[in-house]
């Protein structure tokens, strides 16, 4: 493999779908913990709802928009029926709600009996879903090259898929820094603050919190359509690591901020891919094996990660006397 090509590899995870992907979870996290101090630890959940409810719906021949409002419901009432036993508890009971629940799902998600509804442990293959995305594109069949980087214009892992996940990132981002400014969006900062002094203004933090919990719900489950758009649709590709890759994110880039899922998501792919990639060049295959890479590269970006922890424990862009890991 030459030298422009892994250039290419290595840069093209800064806007690569499941970048965009992870980032629109992460934003979804940020607004649960960032902005209201909710501990999800189950956002997989979110993602593969919306995954399946977007899936299932275009194989049984309905349009894309049907099909995105039926992945939002689907996480919205998954938020209603996590918050109403927990919100009114402690954070670690939410935590640990969310995390045995995102499990269940998984677990429902390639149960056999399924089968017929979810394809079970295999999962939905993209032909079955994609199609009417594909065909939505405007851009012509076949493929394009773009400065180093060269893909296909409709199919699978495409510009097409590219534009259309970063005008989500942008306009989730958006929509976060109007929120994040605006009245709500400062009763939910104060609720993570202290919730008890919300509460002395007469303000219901219960109901607030629920809030909190949807919207970003919301924006899981568009991240789990995104991710599943260029590959298929398996339950175990969202399973508890994804919620691991996505807390990662958002706290690399700076919880309680616009850009730091979005950065926290580019820095973490392409970091990991630049770790891999050298790896593949510079160590012989007689010394260590492609699969003894992926792990490495993950211990490599982990201890580079725990580095950040010790020495910005706020994050790249995060402001520590706002909200720290040790806070």
């Amino acid at each position: 493999m030459d030298t422009m090509t892994i250039v290419a590899n290595i840069l093209g995870e800064l806007f690569a779908p499941t970048t965009a992907a992870y980032a629109l979870a992460a934003i979804g996290l940020n607004i649960h913990f960032g902005m209201t101090g909710l501990m999800n630890m189950g956002q997989a959940g979110f993602m593969l709802l919306g995954a399946y409810g977007f899936a299932i719906t275009q194989m049984h021949g309905a349009n894309l928009f049907s099909s995105v409002l039926f992945a939002l419901l689907l996480a919205a009432v998954y938020a209603l029926l996590l918050g109403i036993p927990t919100l009114k508890l402690g954070p670690d009971y939410l935590a640990m709600v969310t995390l045995a629940a995102a499990e269940i799902v998984r677990i429902v998600g390639r149960s056999t009996s399924m089968t017929n509804i979810t394809g079970g442990s295999a999962g939905i293959a993209p032909q079955d879903f994609t199609t009417r995305f594909e065909d939505l594109s405007p851009l012509p069949d076949g493929t394009s090259t773009f400065l180093i980087w060269t893909y296909n214009n409709n199919i699978a892992n495409s510009w097409w898929l590219r534009i259309v996940a970063w005008v989500l990132v942008a306009l989730c981002a958006f929509l976060c820094w109007r929120w994040f400014r605006s009245p709500w969006g400062r009763v939910l900062k104060g609720i993570r603050e202290d919730e008890n002094a919300i509460r002395s203004l007469g303000k219901s933090v219960t109901k607030y919190k629920m809030q909190a919990l949807i919207v970003g719900g919301l924006f899981g489950a568009l991240a789990g359509v995104v991710f599943v758009l260029p590959r298929s649709l398996n339950p175990d590709s969202l399973g508890r690591t994804v919620t691991f890759y996505t807390w990662t994110i958002l706290l690399l880039g700076g919880a309680a901020t616009i850009m730091g899922p979005i950065l926290g998501s580019c820095v973490l792919w392409v970091l990991l891919t630049a770790v891999k990639e050298t790896m593949r060049v510079t160590i012989p295959s007689t010394v260590i094996s492609s699969n003894q890479i992926e792990a490495l590269g993950w211990i490599i970006v982990g201890v580079a990660l725990m580095l950040l922890v010790i020495f910005r424990p706020q994050g790249i862009l995060g402001n520590k006397k706002e909200l720290a890991f040790n806070g």
